[in-house]
């Protein structure tokens, strides 16, 4: 199992790893060896909350297909065993960040002094203008 959070975790054999050949650094290592990682995580097997899976999509962006697959590709590193890993942390991360439920927002009223603040600057201003005016026969 990989914790997430205290409460929620997903079964380690709900990815699924494809590996790739990589470009980038490498040398002729790149043309031989599969270095890079496809990390596969299926979201409609995932046993996780509803409104997590929603902000998921929402951050996973192009990293989601259409299947509800999320996708999480790594060829930075020259080794499959660093790429793995990355891989694995960011999709983690990912989750992490989705598993954080966004503060309700709790509606408040203006007080009454940041109203009579308002007004106040309404009419200082209006006098300026006011008195910016150009008035004919005062030339």
């Amino acid at each position: 199992m990989i914790r997430i959070t205290g409460t929620i975790s997903i079964p380690e054999d709900s990815l699924s790893e494809r590996f790739i050949r990589a470009s980038g650094p490498g040398g002729q290592n790149v043309n031989k060896v599969a270095t890079a990682v496809e990390l596969r995580f299926d979201l409609a097997r995932a046993a996780l909350p509803i409104d997590m899976i929603q902000r998921l999509q929402l951050l996973a962006g192009r990293q989601l297909t259409l299947e509800g697959v999320l996708v999480i590709a790594s060829d930075t590193h020259r080794s499959q065993e660093r790429n793995r890993a990355e891989a694995r942390s960011r999709l983690l991360a990912l989750l992490r960040r989705a598993a954080i439920r966004p503060k309700k927002r709790i509606a408040t009223k203006p007080t009454k002094a940041s109203k009579q603040r308002r007004l106040d600057a309404k009419s200082r201003n209006s006098k300026v203008k006011s008195l910016r005016r150009v008035r004919p026969g005062h030339d």
